[in-house]
């Protein structure tokens, strides 16, 4: 029997930052959230696209999606939405923001095969580069051994069971292995990409789309 892989794509923010929702914006001709989508059907049997609650409805929001459902005022709230929306019967779920578009299947794949493997959770990591220091009040305190250090990129992939649990009690969270980890569960990380940028600005816009036709 196979595994039941869906992929929960979040893409409710507001995109204050951005200036607008940047889950929409156009990135080689088509909206920013077809790319978070179309990558993600390469492992799933099925794609929840989470949106804000003001474009629901709207011609091809969501194209691609099987369910399509509004978001919560946070983004935990809006990955339990989804979850809500992920059948019973799913043995994985992996956990996408809509705002990184460029992330390959192969990094998918990856994610889904470490949970297959064994895993609670799997997530990409890339390692920190620069040196990193923890600061005070202005002042700094402790300066980071960035070997032990990763930076995090989405899909993270997990057991259905194991992300059910994390969000059990709703907290509030900007990473979902982070509720995992909190819960003493086994959380892996596979190589990240570096074109896997998450869209904070109109730059990072721009540079995904000198990326995107490489």
């Amino acid at each position: 029997m196979g595994v039941e892989v869906w992929v929960i794509v979040v893409a409710a923010g507001q995109g204050r930052r951005f200036g607008q929702p940047k889950q929409f914006a156009a990135l080689g001709g088509r909206p920013v959230i077809e790319w978070s989508l179309d990558a993600s059907r390469s492992v799933a049997r099925g794609v929840v696209a989470v949106v804000p609650e003001s474009f629901l409805g709207r011609p091809g929001i969501g194209k691609g999606a099987d369910r399509v459902i509004s978001g919560g005022p946070t983004r935990a709230s809006s990955v339990r939405r989804g979850l809500a929306a992920v059948p019973e019967n799913a043995d994985v779920v992996v956990v996408h923001d809509a705002a990184r578009p460029l992330a390959s299947r192969e990094l998918f794949r990856a994610v889904v095969d470490a949970v297959v493997a064994g895993a609670d959770g799997a997530i990409p990591g890339l390692a920190v580069s620069d040196t990193v220091k923890r600061v005070l009040g202005g002042r700094v305190v402790e300066t980071l051994d960035r070997s032990e250090l990763v930076a995090v990129q989405t899909p993270q992939a997990f057991r259905a069971e194991a992300l059910r649990r994390a969000h059990a009690d709703a907290p509030e969270a900007t990473d979902d292995a982070g509720l995992l980890e909190a819960l003493g569960l086994s959380v892996v990380v596979v190589p990240g990409e570096y074109h896997n940028l998450k869209l904070t600005s109109p730059d990072d816009l721009a540079t995904a789309e000198k990326w995107s036709n490489r």
